[in-house]
C-alpha cells in the first residue's frame, strides 16, 4: 500500500467535528490481542482477531471515507505492533501541530517512532511529548478548549506539560474511571453543541461542566461496551457509527445527524472503533 495518495497538507485541527480533510490510518495486517490491556480484550482474548475480516472491515471503512471526500494516508503496518490500527492513540493534532504521544502499554511502545518518521517524511509539523505518558484517545479538541482524560494511559503531569506547550489553548483535565481506557470511549464531541456521553464513567462535577457546554446524548452500558461512544464525526453532521449500536444511531438521527453505518465488529474486539482508528491531520 502506498504511504499516501495525495500530498499531505499542513497540520490543522481545531475541533472534533469540522470537515475532515486528511486522516492517517494503519491497516490491521498484524492485529492481535497479545497482551490484554482493556476490558473488551478480556472478553475476546480466547476468540482473538480474524485478521482477514478485520482487513475487510477496515478497507470498507477507508472506501466509505473516500466516498465522503476524505483523503487518507497510511502508516506501514509492522508485525511488532499488534495494535497499530489505533492511530489516534499515538498522536493528536491541536491547531497546527501533531503531538506524538508517549505510549503507556509496553505492547504499544515503539509505535511513536513509526509516526514520527511518517510526519518527518511528509513535512508535517510535530512535537514529541516524552517523559510522561499521554495518548491521543484521551485528547478532544473544541476550538480553544482541549479536554484531556486523566486515565490509566494519560497522566496529570503530561496534561500540565501539554498546557505549557499550548498557551493559546485552555486544557481541561477530566478524571474518568480507569477501566474505560480512554476519554473517547466515554465522551465524544459531535458538534459545537452536542456530545455523546457514558455518564457512569465520569464524576458528577465533570458531567455538570460538560452539560453547561453541550447537549449530552447518553450511551447505555451495552452499547458503550460495543464502543458506541467511539464514533467519528467528519463534518456536515456526518457521523460514522456501527449498525450494532441501534440506540445510539437512533438518537443521532433524531438530533439531525446523517449516520454512516459501517460494520467494525472485528476491530472493536481489541477495544477501539472509528475514532480510535483515525488520526486527523487536517480539518475545516
Amino acid at each position: 500500500m502506498s504511504t499516501h495518495a495525495k500530498p499531505v497538507p499542513a497540520a490543522d485541527c481545531r475541533s472534533e467535528y469540522e470537515t475532515l480533510r486528511h486522516v492517517l490510518l494503519c491497516p490491521p495486517r498484524f492485529m492481535e490481542i497479545k497482551d490484554v490491556i482493556n476490558d473488551v480484550q478480556k472478553r475476546y482474548q480466547e476468540e482473538n482477531i480474524d485478521v482477514t475480516e478485520a482487513l475487510r472491515q477496515h478497507g470498507a471503512f477507508v472506501k466509505a471515507l473516500a466516498t465522503e471526500g476524505v483523503d487518507t494516508a497510511f502508516l506501514e503496518a509492522s508485525e511488532d505492533y499488534p495494535e497499530q490500527v489505533f492511530t489516534r492513540d499515538i498522536g493528536f493534532t491541536i491547531g497546527d501541530t501533531v503531538f506524538v504521544s508517549e505510549m503507556a502499554a509496553k505492547v504499544r511502545q515503539g509505535e511513536e517512532q513509526v509516526l514520527q518518521n511518517w510526519l518527518a517524511e511528509n513535512g508535517v509539523r510535530f512535537k514529541h511529548l516524552p517523559g510522561h505518558r499521554i495518548e491521543g484517545g484521551d485528547v478532544l479538541v473544541d476550538q480553544e478548549t482541549v479536554f484531556v482524560g486523566i486515565s490509566s494511559r494519560t497522566s496529570k503531569e503530561a496534561i500540565e506539560e501539554l498546557q505549557r506547550h499550548m498557551p493559546a489553548f485552555h486544557v481541561v483535565p477530566i478524571h474518568l474511571n480507569e477501566k474505560y481506557l480512554h476519554l473517547d470511549c466515554v465522551f465524544n464531541i459531535l458538534s459545537p453543541t452536542e456530545a455523546l456521553i457514558f455518564p457512569e464513567a465520569l464524576e458528577q462535577t465533570a458531567i455538570e461542566m460538560l452539560s453547561d457546554r453541550y447537549t449530552l446524548i447518553p450511551v447505555e452500558a451495552d452499547e458503550q461496551f460495543k464502543l458506541g461512544t467511539n464514533v467519528l464525526s467528519i463534518g456536515g453532521r456526518r457521523v460514522f457509527s456501527q449498525p450494532q449500536n441501534a440506540k445510539v444511531n437512533k438518537q443521532l438521527r433524531e438530533h439531525g445527524f446523517r449516520v454512516i453505518e459501517t460494520d467494525f465488529s472485528e476491530i472493536i474486539k481489541s477495544g477501539g472503533a472509528f475514532r480510535c482508528c483515525t488520526m486527523p491531520v487536517a480539518r475545516g
